[in-house]
């Protein structure tokens, strides 16, 4: 059975930074922070062969993955999946997090629950599900020893357990930065073993 990984970029904000809320239309970089803990996710996987690896159009994903790549000589090429990359925040993108809470209130709170898009935010839920169904049935095709690698962001890695077929519950469907879950993917089914992991 194959192994997915999926993992959130790091950090674009660093201790004392104004945070916001960073979508689709503003490309960052990872931060002095977000580049540690690229970098402990390199470690971390240094040990694990990729047959595949996928990332979205935005640079903080492309980091992330390319440092974890960068450890083994036996990576594979890193390929753009378009569906990977973050969703727009619509108003709210690059608007500090306290003036976001206070515009949504409990739009927010259905958001984090249940992945209901708040009003004004440009996203398909059933496009990006329909994504990770037709990613999860390219991963049950790789033989049953190769491990595939994902680095997306938390708006588009909050769908995944919507499409996997055991999940552990009571999981917070929001990936934290820096941090990864693993699945099993076979032909009969997929199953999360484990969320929010960080080295």
């Amino acid at each position: 059975m194959a192994r997915l990984y999926v993992v959130r970029h790091g950090n674009t904000f660093d201790k004392g930074d104004t945070v916001t809320r960073v979508g689709a239309r503003t490309d960052l970089t990872l931060s002095v922070s977000g580049q540690e803990q690229a970098q402990k996710l390199a470690a971390h996987f240094s040990g694990t062969p990729f047959s595949a690896a996928l990332c979205s159009t935005l640079t903080r994903t492309r980091q992330t993955a390319r440092e974890i790549l960068g450890e083994r000589t036996d990576s594979p090429a890193l390929l753009i999946a378009p569906f990977l990359t973050e969703i727009d925040y619509g108003p709210d993108e690059n608007q500090p997090e306290d003036i976001v809470a206070a515009r949504l209130g409990p739009a927010l709170e259905a958001w984090d629950r249940d992945g209901t898009p708040p009003p004004g935010w440009l996203v398909d839920p059933g496009l990006i599900r329909a994504g990770w169904r037709a990613l999860l049935a390219r991963t049950a095709s790789l033989p049953e020893t190769a491990n595939a690698l994902v680095v997306t962001s938390n708006g588009i890695a909050r769908f995944l357990p919507d499409m996997v077929d055991k999940v552990p519950e009571g999981i917070d469907r929001k990936l934290k930065t820096g941090a990864w879950g693993e699945l099993l993917v076979t032909g009969s089914g997929s199953q999360l073993l484990s969320w929010n992991q960080r080295p």
